[in-house]
């Protein structure tokens, strides 16, 4: 914890940001005392929020003057404790940064402040025939700019990319205050320095600005949903699809405890007796769709599909997606508290994943439900907990480290999208050497 707040340092700071861009009391501060890994809270000393990049910039050199830690923080939808002021120190905000600056249709780009909430630019794009691709499952509250930090990731990455795949340039603030802007819309020679800055979860710097790419709207969508009696069999689809050189938009798989809450929130009309369904969606030109669409079909009834819905116009397929993208609100009703983990494994060691998480969770005690971004290898089991039970939130930290480490003797990752942050920084010695890491 820093110091007792000094007038000098308060007088400086709200000469930079006004006195409205400023909070100090502890009840106030309470809402940022964590992000959405809800395990970890450490309140800051203060919370700050520029609306500029000059005023990020002064901010920073402020902090340097007075000796005091920063941390950059966007919406706090982050799931991996990435913006936790651990120690205390100044909590730098920038959600109050959310202009569109500018959209270039032709030449396929659009400038965007941090703070920009990730769903805003595509409802500005409405109409365009244009749009951002990186689609969040939190599109509807995330920033570009933590977006940005972490590289995240989404249900349409499998076709689409991450993060990083859409970011051409970025406007950012360095720990000594200073200005610097890397890439942008045009081919820039040297090292990739954007692609460095994207996913460093503000250790590096801290984004401001970001120049984003504009990718064209598919002509044609379908969009399926399909039942299996047992969770290897929607597997064993998942590698048939890739594996027949089909690389749908969407691949996602979803187990019978997410189902039911999902329908008991939603209505949708999913089958509860289903153990696992694969949420697939294919997108292109017009001709060839019907037939792609079809043989992914096949393909799910050779591997033992017991049913296959398909979105009948864009107002079911909307809702589709919509109650996909808010699992998160739908577990709410499974526990009182839940996170959600993220590593990665091979398609092919899915179902070995799946079933150690079951295992795992019959173990443990600890209840546990299964989405995954499939088509990558992207799991998100969700550790349903009490956090008024000190026990319970050992045994999920415990299982969670469990989990991890199972994906890394898979041959995987520790993260597909959701970073490091305090979550998993034990683990880091375990992907990188001492090398690697200094």
């Amino acid at each position: 914890m820093i110091a007792p707040l000094s007038r000098p340092l308060l007088d400086a700071l709200t000469a930079t940001v006004g006195a409205n861009g400023l909070l100090w009391d502890r009840g106030d501060m309470m809402a940022y005392e964590c992000d959405g890994y809800v395990i970890e809270k450490h309140c800051p000393d203060i919370v700050v929020f520029p609306t500029t990049t000059q005023q990020v910039s002064d901010v920073v050199r402020i902090a340097c003057a007075f000796d005091i830690p920063i941390v950059a923080r966007g919406a706090g939808t982050g799931l991996a404790g990435g913006t936790l002021p651990v120690g205390g120190g100044m909590l730098i905000v920038l959600t109050k940064m959310t202009a569109i600056e500018e959209v270039h249709l032709r030449d396929r780009y659009a400038v965007v402040q941090a703070g920009v909430v990730n769903i805003k630019l595509n409802e500005r794009l409405k109409g365009t025939g244009y749009h951002y691709a990186p689609d969040p499952s939190s599109q509807g509250a995330c920033t570009i700019g933590g977006n940005t930090a972490t590289n995240s990731g989404g249900p349409h990455t499998l076709k689409y990319g991450v993060t990083v795949n859409h970011v051409l340039g970025v406007e950012v603030v360095f720990s000594d205050g200073s200005i610097v802007r890397t890439g942008g819309p045009s081919r820039t020679p040297g090292l990739n320095l954007t692609g460095a800055i994207v996913g460093s979860e503000g250790t590096l710097a801290i984004v401001t600005r970001v120049w984003v790419r504009l990718t064209r709207l598919p002509q044609a969508v379908r969009t399926m949903l399909i039942e299996y009696g047992s969770v290897d069999e929607a597997c064993r689809t998942i590698g048939e699809i890739i594996g027949a050189g089909i690389i749908p938009a969407a691949l996602e798989l979803m187990d019978q405890g997410i189902v039911r809450a999902l329908e008991a929130a939603f209505s949708f009309g999913f089958p509860l007796d289903a153990a696992a369904l694969l949420l697939v969606e294919v997108d292109g030109i017009e001709d060839g769709i019907n037939q792609q669409m079809e043989r992914v079909v096949e393909l799910a009834t050779e591997c033992k599909a017991t049913g296959v819905r398909h979105a009948r116009d864009s107002a079911e397929r909307q809702k589709l997606w919509k109650c996909r993208k808010l699992t998160g609100a739908a577990i709410g009703r499974l526990a009182p508290n839940y996170t959600t983990q993220d590593g990665v494994v091979p398609r092919s060691a899915l179902p070995h994943i799946l079933q150690y998480i079951a295992n795992l969770s019959a173990r443990s005690g600890i209840e546990i439900v299964n989405v995954a971004h499939a088509g990558d290898g992207n799991i998100h089991p969700n550790l349903l907990f009490d956090e008024r039970e000190p026990d319970q939130i050992e045994r999920v930290i415990r299982v969670g480290q469990e989990i991890l480490e199972e994906c890394l003797a898979c041959g995987g990752s520790v993260s597909g999208e959701h970073g490091i942050g305090v979550e998993k920084i034990s683990l880091m010695d375990r992907m990188f050497s001492a090398d690697d890491l200094d």
